[in-house]
């Protein structure tokens, strides 16, 4: 057969649109051509395929190779999609069986020896193939942020001959089993290590109790920071749907650190922060302070030092709450981002003019 599809998620926000990669090998001269809209990093993985596929010990098919990354008005990015892509060429070359690609989603970059790199974005990715009912290869280092996703089979792969062996059904590869997942936070500053500040506490309590939004104001050192790091550890703790969310966020931004997993997330951005750090935004779409601090606390101390339009960028998001989505820049559109965290702000209190007595 010279048709093969295999299953992928691409990364837009914290979803994971479904991406099919369709290869397909045709008589004429070698060549392969790469369509559906790939960014310069999933072009380049045309030459990364290759290597990995001839030093694995395994046979680049001399055809007219086209590869389709569909839907194709999508952008694809990242190195994600080079395993789906050899699993494509060798199926369509008649090397494994195409049928056995049926029922599992890949995720993971190709090394030039053909072992498989750690990729971001695992999280939001093992979610929707939980939902379609299919089982996601991973490489290994992301095999325990995939199992995250309870009742979902994931499959850890370190080279893309175990792969192979494995969907040929010569050497059958077991469903990871995760080691243990901590399942319980680390402790929050405790608001009774502050003394005294009884109107302030209460207005913490309240805060805490209606997720209401607070501003402090006061001269410094009256404790203003000091009570913000302690809301965090008023709030209850998060339910796995909550953690879940917090967590897929984390995988988007960066490598997720179980640890700290069911961790209520406390953001302290700096004064000089632009529009869109705060919010997201960016050629590439990242997410925000305000995004980063989804069902956790957002804290801006000394309020007054933030530039005028970068507040400005903030109304939207903390009058509607929800999900919102705000474009800087960039060809690539604007993902809708999660936003449900309480504001907590402070700022100076302006200093009283003392009159000279004669």
């Amino acid at each position: 057969m010279s048709l093969a599809l295999v299953h992928s998620r691409a990364q837009v926000g914290v979803l994971a649109p479904a991406v099919i990669v369709e290869a397909h090998l045709a008589n004429g001269l070698p060549a392969l051509t790469l369509v559906g809209l790939p960014e310069a990093t999933v072009k380049e993985s045309k030459d990364r395929v290759r290597s990995a596929i001839l030093n694995s010990g395994l046979e680049f098919p001399a055809r007219r190779i086209t590869l389709n990354l569909a839907p194709a008005d999508l952008p694809k990015d990242g190195g994600r999609f080079d395993l789906a892509i050899a699993l494509g060429i060798l199926a369509a070359n008649g090397q494994m069986p195409a049928a056995a690609l049926h029922g599992i989603e890949c995720l993971g970059e190709l090394a030039l020896s053909g072992a498989l790199r750690p990729v971001q974005g695992v999280l939001p990715a093992a979610l929707a193939a939980r939902e379609a009912g299919r089982a996601l290869v991973v490489p290994k280092e992301n095999a325990e942020e995939a199992c995250l996703a309870s009742g979902l089979v994931v499959y850890a792969v370190e080279h893309l001959l175990e792969l192979v062996g494995h969907l040929s059904g010569q050497q059958p590869l077991n469903a990871y089993q995760a080691n243990g997942l901590l399942l319980h936070s680390r402790p929050y500053p405790d608001l009774c290590e502050v003394q005294g500040q009884l109107a302030a506490k209460r207005a913490l309590l309240i805060a805490a109790a209606g997720a209401h939004n607070l501003l402090f104001s006061g001269p410094p050192g009256t404790g203003k920071t000091l009570l913000a790091s302690r809301l965090p550890g008023l709030l209850p703790a998060l339910d796995e749907r909550e953690a879940l969310e917090v967590a897929a966020i984390q995988s988007v931004a960066s490598p997720v650190p179980l640890s700290s997993w069911p961790q209520r997330p406390f953001r302290h951005p700096h004064h000089s922060a632009s529009g869109a750090a705060l919010v997201g935004g960016g050629s590439r779409p990242q997410p925000g302070e305000i995004t980063l601090a989804h069902h956790g606390v957002l804290f801006l101390d000394e309020l007054p030092e933030f530039e005028r339009r970068v507040l400005e960028v903030l109304r939207e998001p903390l009058e509607n709450g929800g999900w919102y989505s705000h474009i800087f820049s960039g060809a690539t559109g604007g993902p809708r981002w999660p936003r449900h965290t309480p504001t907590f702000v402070t700022r100076p209190k302006p200093k009283a003019r003392l009159a000279r007595t004669p």
